[in-house]
């Protein structure tokens, strides 16, 4: 029996850039019952950026988010893999981007992701982010449900009020507020080149709960931990094109003790993957869903701080797997040098904003 994502997708590596025009059968099924382990929403989402220097401003001066990791690609070593995310670096607020120096812009269509939504905390932040936006020169679309904008190299995200119990995932800067913050991913948009099978795999195999979205639905994976989902809004004419600009995968969170029950459930279902793909900071299984989008399922365990590195030392040097040590010299003339964010803080703002969102945010 054909798997539900017809023939090979080429996914085995995290930089790599399968084609969007794979063969996908008209009329697929699942094999197997559902995986009964639930997956705890968005993971991380990996982009692509044209200019890392720019980019690193963008996330963490404008936005506030925090540099929690400049390490590599580990298929292409000379590339920059970043990571912005929240205080502690922890899953659900993980926005990564490999640097292609100078990439022409890329274009959303069939098989790709096109927003990223992420949650506030309230329309009060709704209103400080229009203003703060659009006091950088960033054009912004602004109601009482949502603001949305585009970084500088096009990339489309909204801000959304959040309506769940989830922990809210806060990186502090002290010109943002904790409780006016972004608090982690709330879901993505998408294209889909053959929908029905794209919503056939999310809810058959990998346990997505139908819900409202406006006049449509979007496809939420809640797990114990928290949620995050995925809509499908109808495709342009124009094929897609990656490029600076736009998203390469989507990563939903599991678990190490999960995770080999989803590289199971994915080969009994004969589709196309990587199989188990050691990060080093987790472990990943990466496949391509029907409708062309790249997913990767990856591990909460063991995070940034697996080598020692502290929490406090997040984002201020370049991190490398264990196999890259040996030519980190090689590796790092060919990177972009790239400040500590952070380095002309004010003295004691780190402190005194962690402490703050402590109190304001943690619930019971």
């Amino acid at each position: 029996m054909m798997g539900l994502c017809g023939n090979a997708c080429g996914v085995a590596c995290e930089g790599s850039n399968p084609s969007l025009s794979a063969e996908v059968p008209q009329e697929a099924s699942i094999v197997v019952a559902m995986n009964p382990a639930k997956l705890d929403g968005l993971h991380h989402i990996t982009s692509i950026t044209g200019d890392a220097p720019g980019n690193v401003d963008f996330y963490t001066r404008v936005l506030g988010l925090r540099l929690i990791a400049k390490t590599v690609n580990q298929d292409d070593p000379g590339v920059y893999h970043l990571f912005f995310g929240d205080e502690h670096a922890r899953p659900g607020l993980d926005f990564t981007f490999f640097e292609y120096k100078h990439a022409s812009p890329g274009t959303p269509g069939a098989g790709m992701v096109h927003r990223v939504v992420w949650r506030v905390g309230s329309q009060e932040a709704l209103q400080f982010w229009d203003t703060r936006l659009r006091a950088e020169g960033v054009p912004t679309q602004t109601n009482g449900e949502s603001c949305l904008f585009s970084d500088p190299e096009g990339l489309s995200h909204e801000l959304v009020v959040d309506q769940t119990d989830d922990q809210p995932l806060v990186a502090f800067h002290p010109e943002i507020p904790s409780e006016l913050a972004i608090q982690g991913f709330e879901g993505v948009r998408a294209y889909s080149a053959y929908e029905p099978q794209s919503v056939m795999l999310l809810e058959q195999l990998m346990g997505a709960e139908a819900k409202p979205d406006g006049e449509g639905v979007r496809y939420e994976l809640r797990g114990e931990r928290r949620g995050g989902w995925i809509a499908f809004d109808p495709p342009p004419a124009q094929p897609g094109r990656q490029g600076a600009g736009s998203v390469h995968h989507i990563a939903w969170a599991t678990s190490d003790a999960d995770l080999q029950g989803w590289i199971d459930l994915v080969q009994t279902n004969r589709i196309p993957s990587s199989g188990e793909v050691d990060r080093h900071y987790f472990r990943s299984l990466y496949f391509r869903e029907p409708g062309g989008i790249l997913y990767e399922l990856a591990t909460v365990e063991p995070g940034f701080v697996v080598d020692g590195l502290s929490v406090e030392e997040l984002g201020t040097k370049v991190i490398l797997p264990p196999q890259f040590e040996s030519v980190r010299e090689l590796i790092e003339a060919k990177l972009t040098p790239l400040p500590d964010p952070r380095a002309d803080w004010p003295d004691g703002a780190h402190a005194g904003t962690l402490e703050e969102g402590r109190l304001r945010l943690e619930r019971p």
